[in-house]
């Protein structure tokens, strides 16, 4: 077992990689545990255009690039592919277990650990994600400008995210395997009045198609044994749920329904000296700027936290 840390984080998204930047720069022993590589899901994103200060935008990647450089050369320091396989709260700290069986002591913990988009599992999907498939019209919505896409899910997220679409998109699609919607009916009446919005009723995307690495179009089948279609559209947005990587603190935090880890204004769970931050909180933007911000924030309080002396570890 290591000496023990002032906050470990798990996670080493934009939530996680701020919180590691306010960690060490406030000195605090701070390290990052990713089970992959750092960035998060932003390095999935072809082109993020919506983070204050960069007007023309950056490749996701790049930027996870840029927030892991930043943290480290303030003193965090990263255990990459590391998964934490479980927390144990003790002596007022805690103790992560690695899935190499090497344990970590820590004053604080922060989990950072994002949600993950659920997916369809169908061709074409993993292959073209970044290049016209999404899982956030706010965040790329504005890369379709003028074109046509689809928005997979007939729940109140899809027809919400269709008509945020309809801001920037010249058409757009909304596929539902039923032939009505699951969504509030105040949303639908408003998607039923948009021009832009066009229904396909009872069919499910069967492959996602392209051509020189972009989206061109998703086949489509009916479930009503009509025939299948291939629809034209330059970018595929699915809404079908999404998942948070909770699992970790179950049992040790409270839960908001649908596994969300809540959070108070210092971003502290209902355990104390464990924060949260990012998309795995029940907080209901989920962007990257946000995802900073709680980062900072959690930080920031877990210092405060170390301060009082409840830890004994």
């Amino acid at each position: 077992m290591t000496d023990v840390l002032d906050i470990a984080i798990i996670g080493g998204g934009p939530a996680g990689l701020a919180a590691a930047l306010y960690g060490a720069r406030g000195r605090a022993t701070t390290v990052v545990f990713e089970s992959s590589m750092p960035g998060g899901q932003i390095i999935t994103t072809d082109w993020i255009e919506n983070y204050p200060g960069m007007p023309e935008g950056l490749n996701g990647s790049r930027i996870g690039e840029l927030m892991h450089a930043h943290a480290e050369k303030f003193g965090a320091q990263f255990r990459t592919f590391a998964k934490v396989e479980s927390i144990r709260a003790q002596d007022g700290g805690f103790v992560l277990t690695c899935d190499d069986g090497e344990e970590y002591r820590a004053r604080t913990t922060i989990l950072a650990t994002g949600a993950i988009p659920v997916r369809l599992g169908i061709p074409g999907e993993a292959e073209y994600t970044g290049r016209g498939v999404s899982w956030c019209a706010t965040c790329d919505g504005a890369l379709f400008r003028g074109k046509e896409v689809a928005v997979l899910g007939g729940g109140d997220a899809a027809v919400e995210e269709a008509l945020f679409l309809t801001r920037f998109a010249e058409r757009v699609h909304l596929i539902h395997r039923r032939d009505e919607l699951r969504a509030a009916k105040c949303i639908q009446e408003r998607c039923f009045a948009n021009d832009k919005v066009e229904m396909h009723w009872s069919r499910l995307p069967v492959e996602i198609i392209g051509h020189e690495g972009r989206v061109t179009g998703v086949r489509l089948q009916s479930t009503k044994d009509e025939a299948e279609e291939v629809l034209p559209v330059q970018g595929v947005f699915e809404f079908i749920g999404v998942h948070p990587v909770s699992e970790l603190v179950s049992g040790l935090a409270d839960l908001a329904p649908g596994g969300w880890v809540k959070v108070d204004g210092s971003c502290m769970t209902s355990a104390p000296g464990l924060f949260a931050a990012g998309d795995v909180t029940d907080t209901p933007l989920k962007q990257v700027v946000t995802a900073a911000g709680q980062g900072a924030t959690a930080a920031f309080e877990a210092m405060r936290f170390v301060d009082t002396g409840v830890c004994t570890l």
